[in-house]
């Protein structure tokens, strides 16, 4: 480029003196014959700024933010806390951007289940996302440690303010999940999965009728892009390699169901993963501290008293639905989840298999854990967030 421009510097200086009235001519030459080179120079410096300049004056728009991804988040919240952060994370990344809560349904049979996840997205301030509840849950868990934080009042008032009252209140899941999909864009849903079966199949088996003329399986092939699922176990557990994984078991038919026809790509975060980067007590003692009560970690203590390092099993799930290309796990080779009769999760690679599970490499275990916990403790948004 200095060439060029040293050379066009020197074409310049001679059409300036081929313009010049002949009675100047000498006094142009006098001034400029010793100084030839160095005025060429001079130019030369002056036309490579102009050109460098203009390539930076008016540089590329950036490309266009993606879209939030749109998340249904299906959680059997009341029996681990990990499903309680794991909804605090994806409140936080809608604050971000980059998801939006389309609506949470519930596999847990418990009337404070509802009140309770409505309570956290009013923390969040956002109580208008939709919640549906089932109604005869084939598993028989009772547990609720946590859940009567949803009855908690102080002075007379709820300490975590919300206005539904009642699982029994909310939509049942299967119309409910079919009137919203059809609603949404094809292939725009992520759907997540951290607790049983039971919702995802009970869609899947459901017949074409008014809100859709597609089947519950025609359904989901339309509208969803893939289901994160925290389920099964794809290493050894504890030197047992024959784990029954706790989100299986509970709705075995369910899980058959869902394993043997969704029709969509699956990504299974298996109890490994959540073993291998346990969320810090010393994050829940600290980093809460924001507000006076906060239930992600009133939760965490009535669940079980730190210091105790929980699981994030449902965590991860939520991480890779919404951030999946940003390197935090590979991925197996696609392949075929088999389910045995006793829930047992096998796994065999099969070349455009449906089914890919996560994999969480030594190199990441700390990047993932400062993630998450980045995620779970970040204050809600505005002024109708929190309880303060």
């Amino acid at each position: 480029m200095a060439g060029q421009c040293y050379d066009r510097g020197a074409e310049l200086l001679r059409l300036c003196y081929r313009h010049i009235p002949l009675g100047r001519r000498r006094t142009f030459r006098q001034h400029f014959g010793m100084r030839f080179r160095q005025s060429c120079g001079f130019l030369a410096l002056l036309l490579t700024g102009l050109s460098v300049g203009s390539s930076f004056a008016a540089p590329s728009a950036p490309p266009p933010a993606a879209p939030p991804v749109k998340v249904i988040f299906d959680t059997d919240i009341g029996n681990d806390v990990d499903d309680v952060l794991a909804l605090g994370i994806l409140h936080s990344l809608q604050t971000r951007g980059v998801c939006e809560l389309l609506a949470v349904t519930v596999t847990k049979q418990d009337e404070l289940a509802g009140p309770f996840v409505d309570a956290i997205n009013t923390f969040y301030g956002r109580p208008d996302v939709p919640i549906a509840c089932i109604r005869n849950s084939p598993s028989k868990e009772t547990a609720r440690k946590f859940l009567v934080l949803a009855e908690e009042k102080d002075g007379g008032q709820l300490r975590y303010p919300h206005k539904l009252q009642k699982s029994s209140d909310t939509p049942k899941p299967v119309q409910f999940l079919r009137k919203l999909l059809a609603s949404q864009e094809d292939g725009s849903v992520v759907l997540v999965q951290v607790g049983f079966f039971s919702n995802f199949a009970a869609l899947m088996s459901s017949p074409a009728d008014a809100t859709s003329p597609l089947t519950g399986r025609e359904l989901i092939k339309k509208k969803v892009r893939f289901l994160s699922v925290m389920a099964g176990a794809f290493q050894t557990i504890d030197h047992n390699n024959h784990y029954l994984e706790y989100n299986v078991w509970n709705d075995l038919p369910a899980a058959h169901a869902l394993v043997k026809e969704w029709p969509t790509p699956i990504v299974w975060s298996g109890f490994e993963i959540g073993i291998a980067v346990a969320y810090p007590a010393v994050s829940i003692e600290r980093d809460f501290n924001y507000v006076k009560h906060h239930p992600i970690a009133e939760a965490y203590y009535l669940y079980e008293p730190p210091p105790h390092n929980r699981p994030t099993w449902d965590l991860t799930s939520v991480l890779y639905a919404v951030l999946p290309d940003r390197g935090y796990f590979d991925l197996s080779p696609p392949g075929k989840v088999t389910l045995g009769p006793d829930g047992f999760t096998g796994f065999k690679p099969e070349d455009k298999g449906r089914d890919r599970f996560l994999i969480l490499t030594p190199k990441n275990v700390e990047r993932v854990r400062e993630a998450l916990v980045q995620f779970t403790s970040q204050p809600p948004n505005g002024p109708k967030g929190g309880n303060r």
